[in-house]
């Protein structure tokens, strides 16, 4: 029989190992790297797609305001005139060829009086900007007039076509004289819309009983 000792050393516990899921748990995981549009193409075409058309929308709305009505009034004479001269060899009614010759003559004494009025501005009517140009075009009306003289019904249609193009110069006309203070601009215009008006009518009134 062996005696005991007072000292003897408790037995030890077993320790149980960590379970893995654990160890996974608190382990740090590594750093992934993220773009700024990782994953996210749609969003950034989008906004590049938004910010394009917001960029259009102010540049037309700046380029617009940048034009003074004075300017789109001697554009517009301008390619009047010019409808005008193209028509004088086309014309076969010797009453519309008397009307269109009058209507030649008017609009070059309202282009050479509007010419200095539009310097004071620092406008110079034969360098008009290609904005102005582009938007007074007279090109779709002579395209029509064309049409109307291949089908032999030129001078009804340029009569007509007429009539239209000068009821928009009055209406720009007037325009232009309730927005401005000047005195010159004021009475040219007044001049200018007394001359063209009844011409207007003419043109409007013109059909083929007088052809």
């Amino acid at each position: 029989m062996n005696p005991q000792s007072p000292y003897q050393m408790p037995t030890p516990t077993p320790v149980n190992p960590m379970p893995t899921d654990y160890l996974n748990q608190i382990a740090p995981s590594s750093p992934q790297k993220k773009g700024l549009f990782n994953g996210q193409p749609i969003l950034l075409l989008s906004i590049i797609a938004i910010a394009l058309l917001i960029f259009v929308i102010v540049m037309s709305i700046v380029t617009g305001n940048s034009l003074s009505k004075t300017e789109i009034l001697a554009a517009r004479l301008k390619s009047t005139a010019n409808t005008v001269d193209s028509a004088t060899s086309k014309i076969k009614s010797s009453d519309l060829r008397a009307l269109n010759s009058n209507l030649k003559l008017q609009l070059t004494n309202i282009i050479r009086d509007i010419t200095p009025i539009l310097a004071k501005e620092s406008i110079k009517i034969d360098k008009l900007s290609k904005t102005v140009l582009d938007q007074e075009s007279n090109t779709a009306m002579l395209a029509k007039l064309e049409d109307a003289r291949l089908n032999v019904i030129y001078d009804n249609t340029y009569a007509r076509e007429m009539a239209y193009q000068l009821s928009t110069v009055l209406n720009l006309m007037t325009q232009v004289y309730n927005s401005t203070s000047k005195n010159d601009l004021q009475s040219f215009l007044k001049t200018s819309y007394a001359n063209l008006k009844p011409l207007q009518k003419q043109f409007a009134d013109f059909n083929l009983t007088t052809d």
